[in-house]
């Protein structure tokens, strides 16, 4: 089949790659420029975006921020409702779905101004994490806020669009699920990962290689497939959780919910008999799903450094990715995934390279 896919990011250089390894045909849309790209090509074909969508047979998405022309385009050809992805583009808007849906979150209020704002803070118990409703990302449009600090700077700040508080939740740690839904309605999924953040940006997952309780997999699946039906979804999906509690009493928290193949999944380029990727294609397209392996990996972010370094690319148990962009500080701009045997090797790697690896701002 022909594969559209809209944005030539990593995401969807990568999508492009699979859907190559799967025999599908594919070509990239650069959405800041609407130019046609190549996989892999830095220079574009001589068409138009709309000679690409009547090419293609279906039409997918690298990142849910989709504009309005490219879905008028393109609609014909998704096979996923736009207009039922908007909620997750707005936080609001996806906190209601999670209470719609009864999918467990942190406790929230929605302002749509700095009045709303601190009007909520002056009487909210607990730290709290304030969201912008739009926009905002490893970190950005986020701030954080105690009961006895001052008020009046966040209204200067978070208070100057739409946005959320959200009690800050004392959890264990943060875990994601990574799965698809197949075309026909089935969907599967990959086993938790642990999630590692610095400074509100992904530093490494560790796939496999830590022990999260059966029950939190089996509540994390019930809760994509509700989502996924609910939305009439089709393709890869990520959801982030928080885990509260411990063992048998743990449980999860939504935190945040991501419409397309996503960074805590990467580990399955090398550490699974299917990539992410590979699930997304094979959804849209109708091949078949397996039944998916998890190989123990430890994926490392880079993160604002210039290259990875040789023995990285050396070594025999490593998997290294760049996406070829300009690095600067917080920026990704590639991903090692390395094969392990257990969880203490892993303290080793990211002990080692974490710091070569990631510089998050300027020095």
């Amino acid at each position: 089949m022909k594969v559209l896919i809209l944005g030539n990011g990593q995401l969807g250089q990568m999508l492009g790659q699979a859907a190559i390894q799967l025999g599908q045909e594919c070509l990239l849309i650069n959405t800041r420029t609407d130019q046609v790209m190549p996989v892999a090509a830095h220079h574009p074909l001589n068409i138009s975006i709309a000679d690409a969508v009547e090419w293609a047979d279906i039409v997918t998405w690298e990142h849910e921020q989709i504009s309005d022309a490219h879905v008028q385009l393109a609609a014909h050809k998704l096979l996923t409702d736009p207009a039922q992805i908007r909620p997750l583009t707005h936080r609001q808007e996806e906190k209601s779905l999670c209470d719609q849906l009864g999918l467990a979150t942190a406790p929230w209020q929605p302002f749509a101004n700095a009045s709303e704002l601190k009007d909520i803070l002056s009487n909210w118990e607990g730290k709290a994490v304030i969201k912008a409703a739009e926009g905002g990302y490893d970190g950005k449009g986020q701030w954080r806020w105690a009961p006895g600090e001052a008020i009046e700077p966040l209204l200067a700040t978070a208070g100057q669009q739409p946005g959320i508080v959200e009690s800050m939740i004392p959890f264990s740690r943060e875990v994601s699920v990574v799965g698809a839904r197949h075309r026909d309605g089935h969907h599967l999924c990959y086993s938790l990962v642990e999630n590692v953040h610095t400074q509100g940006i992904l530093s490494h997952t560790l796939a496999g290689l830590t022990d999260i309780p059966a029950h939190l997999q089996v509540t994390a699946e019930a809760w994509f497939a509700r989502l996924t039906e609910h939305l009439g979804y089709v393709g890869t999906l990520a959801i982030e959780f928080f885990v509260v509690g411990e063992g048998d009493q743990s449980q999860l928290l939504v935190n945040e919910i991501a419409p397309r193949v996503h960074n805590s999944g990467h580990w399955s380029q090398s550490g699974s008999n299917c990539s992410q990727f590979g699930l997304h294609i094979r959804a849209l397209t109708g091949m078949p799903m397996p039944a998916l392996t998890m190989q123990p990996t430890l994926m490392l972010n880079v993160i604002g450094v210039d290259g990875i370094p040789a023995p990285l690319w050396e070594h025999a148990a490593t998997y290294p990715f760049w996406y070829g962009k300009d690095a600067r500080p917080g920026r990704k701009v590639g991903h090692v995934n390395v094969a392990l045997e257990h969880g203490n090797e892993a303290a080793d790697w990211i002990n080692d390279w974490s710091n070569r690896l990631q510089m998050l701002q300027d020095d």
